[in-house]
């Protein structure tokens, strides 16, 4: 803060506090022809009967208002209150914020101990670690996947078994801790509006829905020029760089015929943000251990799996 608003701001609380105090000792003095304390009324009557009796404040009452002001001058040489003054005291709500921060890991650290000697499958069947990871989940991943885990349009269902960098226990970890960041390039400047039309039917043909056969036999030959680099040319996908399958009819931005043509055209563009540096290996871990109990069993680790890379779900 610079010190012209500094001085401002302590300007403006003493004129505050000044006129607090001249305010209560004005009030408290009797004005000239004013009836004295303790007289029956002011001689103020309203509605014919009801009249405006002359009783003073109670001392002890002034006294509060008086002891009030000098708490707030106090407080305002204890702590920050006066522009960049940060009071004797040096208290911010950072450095409270942080005391308490370090007060819960210090207290959690046996726990996460005991933790980090379970593998996996143990790790996943212990009640307490996962209700922790539940909970982590909800803090920090739900925003984007669903307090379900079953995502939206551009963020992975993470419990159908279906993972774009594959599903074993490293790469899901690596995932969390380092995140992702996916990249379709467009195509509408190298394919015309025929050949999208025929690839969208390819892809279509290849996840099981219903197209003219010689619009998906043309899309074939231009899916293997442009796009098998990535999804193979089976369209099942490459884990190593993100490549989803697109034959298992899981879409993560949607299977219909306008979806598929808008990544094609336009291309898509996804990040997960890395979470090690906010959470720590600790909670990483155990994060890892509840997406991996979320999904299918069986399809945690299929015939894709990369080393090393981190999972999405598509």
């Amino acid at each position: 803060m610079t010190t012209g608003w500094t001085l401002f701001i302590v300007l403006l609380t003493a004129i505050n506090v000044v006129g607090a105090v001249w305010l209560l000792w004005a009030t408290s003095k009797r004005a000239p022809g004013e009836p004295s304390p303790g007289s029956d009324t002011t001689g103020h009557v309203w509605d014919g009967d009801l009249r405006e009796y002359n009783n003073p404040l109670p001392r002890w009452w002034l006294w509060l208002f008086y002891l009030s002001v000098l708490f707030s001058l106090v407080y305002l040489l204890l702590y920050p209150g006066l522009g960049s003054w940060r009071g004797t005291l040096g208290w911010s709500q950072e450095s409270q914020w942080q005391a308490e921060v370090d007060a819960a890991d210090a207290a959690i650290v046996p726990l996460f101990e005991r933790f980090a000697k379970l593998d996996f499958n143990t790790l996943r069947a212990d009640e307490p670690a996962m209700q922790i990871a539940q909970n982590l989940f909800a803090n920090h991943c739900a925003t984007c996947h669903g307090s379900d885990a079953r995502g939206a349009p551009g963020f992975p269902n993470l419990t159908d078994g279906d993972w774009l960098y594959g599903g074993g226990e490293d790469t899901v970890t690596a995932t969390i801790a380092y995140g992702r960041n996916g990249v379709m390039p467009p195509w509408a400047s190298v394919l015309s509006e025929q050949d999208i039309e025929e690839v969208v039917g390819y892809v279509l043909q290849g996840a099981g829905q219903s197209v003219p056969e010689a619009l998906a036999a043309e899309g074939a030959v231009k899916f293997a020029t442009y796009c098998a680099a990535c999804h193979g040319l089976d369209g099942k996908g490459t884990q190593a760089v993100g490549a989803p399958n697109l034959t298992d009819d899981i879409w993560l931005y949607g299977g219909t015929a306008e979806a598929i043509r808008e990544g094609i055209v336009s291309g898509r563009n996804n990040m997960m943000p890395a979470q090690l540096e906010l959470l720590g290996p600790d909670r990483v871990r155990l994060l890892a251990a509840y997406v991996l109990g979320l999904a299918p069993a069986a399809a945690t680790a299929g015939p894709r799996e990369a080393p090393e890379n981190a999972d999405d779900a598509g």
